[in-house]
């Protein structure tokens, strides 16, 4: 006969039907393990920044063949004119970003002066009647001969990181002095960011602002210091925005776009729309409407709104996502590398690319105002294509600078058929 004690109690029997709390598994730390080793490859960063830009190219190309066909039918009889000229800077611009990324970081530094003093002197041609040429308000073209112009303050930006990389590298046992953390880069970069402010470009100025004060935060420059640049650049901003009536027509529609969206709302209500009806999957390819004619600047400073419109949310946060992909890569090979100007060039250029995605999205979004600039990569122009290609080269060139990159790419470079000559030799 069994007694009550031998007998097991129903709290026992209860804990011992519950299932154990949940840890990770060999699935989850297998997985985990694989990012590790994929992010702590010698190239990773050359392979993200070659990827991210690959693809950022192909879907710039079709989108700008998109946004483009109905515009470009109108002005020139063919549907594909306009994208046709986008290809061939491509085309220009590939070789120029291969021929970048097999340079040195002693051959960017033997440059810098040299483009910086060549951007300057086209920035000052553009004041000469007859080779500057105005468009859409801003004198920020330089005519050089028959149908090529060119826009000379989007090579100014390339010019100044490179400028201020090498600067800051000669520097940098003196960076502990806040004066040579000013001087002589700010009156420099003020010099260049007011040649371009004179044009009427204040997007562009926004972003050479933004590459000055971050560079400034990157090596270190004391907090007060930091703040004191922000506020006095800040200042001089809004001074420039109050000083002409159709800036401040601008800013005011940006707090209320549906106020007049008949006249100066126009732009943004029409991009609002553009994203609205994309939904979740978009309208689908070549089918949005807004390009035929309501969305002003669809192929270049709003070609995000097309996006949006024909490839929905889905399509505009893989954008996003490639960007973001883009930035780390910049940052990772800022922070892996050692040397000095490579360390600022590859943040510079960073900066440069996120501050210039940042303005345009937020103006496509309704976050900030309509200030007319492109959108890296994707929107239509030769001008702002050329030098981000070369700033990509260079980051192509920097990755190749990190620990144990120089040695996997010898590892890559191996004969694919070196097996053949390995029988061969066998044979003898």
């Amino acid at each position: 006969m069994t007694s009550i004690a031998d007998q097991p109690s129903e709290k026992k029997q209860t804990a011992s039907t519950l299932s154990p709390p949940h840890r990770p598994g060999r699935a989850d730390r297998a997985w985990v393990a694989a990012i590790r080793d994929v992010l702590d490859r010698p190239l990773t960063s050359y392979h993200i920044v070659l990827g991210a830009t690959g693809l950022l190219l192909v879907l710039g190309l079709m989108m700008v063949l998109s946004a483009s066909s109905v515009l470009s039918l109108r002005a020139n009889g063919n549907s594909y004119t306009i994208f046709v000229r986008q290809l061939i800077w491509v085309g220009v611009g590939l070789p120029m970003a291969y021929v970048a990324s097999r340079m040195t970081p002693r051959h960017f530094r033997m440059l810098a002066y040299i483009a910086l003093l060549g951007s300057v002197f086209l920035l000052v041609l553009t004041y000469i009647p007859g080779l500057g040429v105005g468009v859409n308000g801003n004198t920020n073209w330089l005519n050089l001969g028959g149908p090529l112009q060119i826009q000379p303050s989007e090579f100014a930006k390339l010019a100044m990181v490179m400028w201020c990389a090498d600067l800051y590298a000669r520097k940098q046992k003196l960076l502990t002095q806040w004066k040579h953390l000013l001087v002589p880069m700010v009156p420099v970069c003020g010099l260049v960011i007011a040649l371009v402010v004179g044009q009427h470009d204040l997007g562009t100025a926004l972003v050479l602002m933004a590459v000055m004060i971050g560079l400034i935060w990157i090596v270190g420059a004391p907090t007060r210091l930091f703040v004191a640049t922000i506020v006095v650049v800040g200042s001089v901003a809004a001074y420039f925005v109050n000083a002409e009536k159709y800036r401040m027509e601008r800013v005011t529609s940006f707090l209320d776009p549906f106020a007049d969206p008949t006249a100066v709302g126009w732009q943004a209500y029409h991009s609002f729309y553009a994203l609205s009806t994309g939904g979740w999957w978009g309208v689908g390819i070549g089918n949005s409407r807004q390009k035929w004619g309501n969305l002003p600047e669809a192929h270049t400073d709003f070609i995000f709104s097309v996006i949006g419109e024909e490839l929905g949310l889905v399509g505009s946060l893989t954008v996003l996502a490639l960007f973001l992909t883009l930035a780390y890569a910049g940052v990772r090979i800022a922070t892996r590398n050692t040397e000095p100007f490579v360390r600022y060039a590859a943040a510079g250029i960073t900066i440069w690319i996120m501050a210039q995605t940042l303005v345009n999205l937020g103006a496509v979004i309704g976050l900030l105002p309509i200030v007319g600039i492109p959108l890296p990569l994707l929107s239509y122009g030769g001008s702002a294509l050329l030098p981000t290609l070369i700033a990509v080269g260079m980051l192509l060139s920097f990755a190749k600078a990190e620990p144990g990159a120089q040695a996997a790419l010898k590892e890559t470079r191996r004969p694919r058929f070196g097996w053949l000559s390995s029988r061969r030799t066998a044979y003898k």
